[in-house]
């Protein structure tokens, strides 16, 4: 009787074991592997948006996957109070990681803990790293680091992240001081470097080019998207991100 209740504990040990770990791996946090599809639009106020007063290219970037039927889920912690048309019967996903006026050191704080409520990100969007810093008086010279330090903290959540740097759109040429010059001129070089150093076999870092071509048109105020600067923009995002998710 001793030997067949040891023989069933010994059997019935490994299956309970197996059932822990199975619902471990169903813990809402955890991203689903190879999905490719979660999007995570990173940065401060350009991807936050003010309708009607400017504009976020996140809408007009969700229209153009949702026409050309691409399955995608945009994610993050904050949540667009704004109103926006629904194409077809489709609500728009209104998920983001867009902070006003926040700086790069302040993005580099808060990341970690947005990864860990919204689990890792497939893609992310990374909206004009470092022009806050710029526009609130703080020194260039950190930028790169904490660009750096942003990145090594996504890739480490997923080792097969997709980081999409832009090359800042500019401001108001009227609005241009020799600081913001000085940024565009390096921040462009500094970007490609970054996305060189930081790119691995399975994590790709990428630079798209925001500022060639973007014009005070495009422009709400002397910063910020109206409907036409946010339709550039997300032109610009639609090809590569279309590259990944296939």
């Amino acid at each position: 009787m001793k030997a067949m209740r040891l023989w069933l504990l010994i059997c019935l040990t490994p299956i309970f074991l197996w059932n822990c770990s199975k619902d471990d791996d169903d813990s809402p946090s955890t991203p689903p592997a190879g999905s490719a599809n979660r999007i995570m639009p990173l940065g401060a106020s350009r991807v936050h948006g003010d309708r009607p007063t400017y504009e976020s290219y996140r809408y007009e970037l969700w229209k153009m996957l949702s026409d050309s039927n691409h399955t995608f889920d945009f994610i993050g912690t904050v949540t667009d109070e704004f109103d926006y048309p629904s194409e077809g019967n489709t609500t728009f996903d209104r998920n983001h990681e867009g902070r006003t006026d926040y700086r790069s050191d302040q993005i580099l704080s808060g990341i970690s803990t947005w990864i860990q409520q919204t689990g890792s990100p497939d893609i992310v969007l990374f909206s004009s790293p470092g022009l806050n810093d710029i526009l609130q008086g703080r020194p260039y010279n950190n930028i790169a680091s904490n660009l750096n330090q942003i990145i090594d903290i996504i890739q480490e959540n997923n080792t097969n992240v997709t980081i999409i740097l832009e090359q800042p759109a500019p401001v108001r040429s009227g609005a241009i001081t020799p600081e913001l010059s000085a940024y565009y001129n390096q921040i462009q070089q500094d970007l490609e470097d970054i996305a060189a150093a930081q790119s691995t076999n399975t994590s790709a870092v990428i630079t798209v080019d925001m500022f060639a071509g973007f014009n005070d048109n495009l422009l709400a105020d002397d910063t910020h998207y109206n409907e036409d600067g946010a339709k550039f923009i997300a032109d610009r995002y639609f090809p590569v991100v279309v590259s990944v998710l296939q």
